[in-house]
């Protein structure tokens, strides 16, 4: 009689297929996860430089197209040698949006933050210095015909923008007579008005025109030396009025919102359903059609409110076009836009006070006003602490209302005009990355996002502080 023995793979296999526990287990599946994204990502990247190079043509999505494929055969190949992985594959669709959406923004702010990233240096070819070019029968030497574009006297490392006169290692840009589709090569050499490429052009490529490459280049601290090389004239204004801003919108707000509120929760109030409605009314319009109409009223030759003032013998007030009175309508408009929400949270939390304590003080003798003192605002702090806070956070880069109501302006003696007598910092960015005078200026605004990070960090702690998170957390 013999006796069968187990085979021996199985264990391991069975091994296999149970997850890791514990924390070290989450990690190593996060890693396994990170693996396979990154190296589908990094697979494509090489495919799709690969394929460029032969199909000078080929469509710049050409990566995406080739990382779907790729991430579900490592997937698949993961799969079989980790079989626990399968319940953790639900991630991916999360995994790819968080890095696609959410962390790679970051890394690039970070990034263009310490380089000259602009509408100028884009890492592109100079279009409007496209010239005609000949290219030669080994498809390695391109040479430029003609006067080259620029100052007279141009030289070919000048016009490249070449950092040794060599220009061994730069890019040109090469054209075909359609010139849809550039095609991007390292420079060799050069030889009077020849370049030499380091690697020969496809040969269906057929180059008709080339230029230079605005290339993007790493310059350190520059664009923070710039921002704080002028920091007492816009940076810290700018942050002194966003500050300021964010107090006052949530100090005049949340007084409007608890005066009403204490008002219309009163039941022998008549009609208060009908006040609540119409004092609703400007939180439930859309606000892009609210500042609008205010814009129109605040007008300062046609608007209602200067003709008003006319009628009455008063002189027209400059609303959008004086810093000051800017700075007014800006909060003013931002409190008829605020004040409903804080109406309506002072009517919620009003709801969860007991009418036997209001009862309680009236045997007691207690007038209307001593309740409201001794009982109604006591209660409501706790309630109220965390939406001022949030209120100011939320101010506090409500890029909405500054660009609606004022773009920013109006424009400051002094300033760039990027940074205007109503911008906050987030405007102050937006205005800096999309309307810089020049072009766009997405380097200096990444250093101002670096900075607003920073700024909008330090104020999130003081606010958890005051709101006493951290005591709570150690509970």
């Amino acid at each position: 009689m013999t006796v069968s023995r187990p085979a021996t793979p199985a264990a391991p296999r069975a091994r296999r297929s149970l997850p890791p526990e514990g924390v070290s287990g989450v990690l190593i599946a996060l890693a396994v996860l990170t693996a396979v994204l990154g190296g589908a990502a990094l697979i494509a990247w090489l495919l799709s430089g690969a394929v460029a190079d032969v199909l000078p043509k080929a469509p710049p999505y050409l990566i995406l197209v080739l990382f779907v494929p790729l991430l579900i055969v490592l997937m698949l190949a993961a799969l079989r040698l980790l079989p626990w992985m399968q319940s953790w594959y639900y991630l991916v669709p999360s995994l790819v949006f968080l890095l696609a959406f959410t962390a790679l923004p970051i890394v690039l702010t970070v990034n263009y933050a310490f380089t000259n990233y602009s509408g100028q240096n884009s890492g592109y070819g100079d279009t409007a210095l496209k010239t005609p070019v000949t290219l030669s029968t080994d498809r390695a030497t391109v040479t430029f015909a003609g006067t080259l574009p620029g100052d007279e006297g141009t030289t070919l490392p000048q016009f490249l923008g070449c950092a040794t006169p060599s220009c061994a290692g730069e890019s040109i840009v090469l054209y075909d007579e359609e010139g849809s589709v550039p095609v991007y090569k390292q420079v060799a050499s050069i030889s009077g008005q020849s370049v030499t490429l380091a690697s020969p052009a496809a040969p269906s490529f057929v180059v008709t025109d080339a230029t230079r490459l605005n290339r993007v280049r790493n310059v350190g601290l520059e664009n923070f030396r710039q921002i704080f090389g002028r920091a007492t004239v816009e940076l810290i204004p700018v942050f002194f009025w966003t500050v300021t801003f964010a107090f006052l919108t949530v100090t005049f707000n949340a007084l409007a919102g608890l005066i009403l509120g204490i008002l219309l929760y009163n039941p022998r109030l008549k009609g208060r359903n009908i006040y609540r409605t119409l004092l609703f009314l400007p939180w439930a319009i859309p606000t892009v059609i609210t500042v609008q109409m205010w814009v129109a009223l605040l007008n300062q030759q046609f608007g209602v409110v200067n003709k008003t003032l006319g009628l009455l013998g008063l002189a027209a007030v400059p609303w959008l076009g004086d810093p000051l009175w800017a700075k007014v309508s800006v909060l003013v408009v931002n409190l008829w836009l605020g004040f409903p929400y804080m109406m309506t949270a002072t009517i919620s939390a009003l709801s969860t006070i007991s009418d036997d304590l209001y009862e309680a003080a009236s045997i007691d003798g207690a007038g209307r006003w001593q309740q409201i003192q001794n009982i109604t605002l006591p209660l409501l702090r706790n309630s109220f602490t965390p939406i001022l806070l949030s209120g100011f956070a939320f101010n506090f880069n409500n890029f909405g209302i500054i660009y609606l109501l004022t773009q920013g302006g109006p424009p400051v003696t002094g300033r760039t005009s990027t940074a205007g007598a109503t911008d906050i910092l987030l405007s102050w960015g937006y205005n800096t990355a999309f309307g810089a005078a020049g072009g766009q200026n997405y380097s200096l605004a990444s250093a101002i996002a670096l900075i607003i990070f920073v700024l909008t960090l330090a104020i999130s702690l003081v606010n958890f502080k005051v709101a006493g998170v951290f005591e709570e957390a150690r509970k």
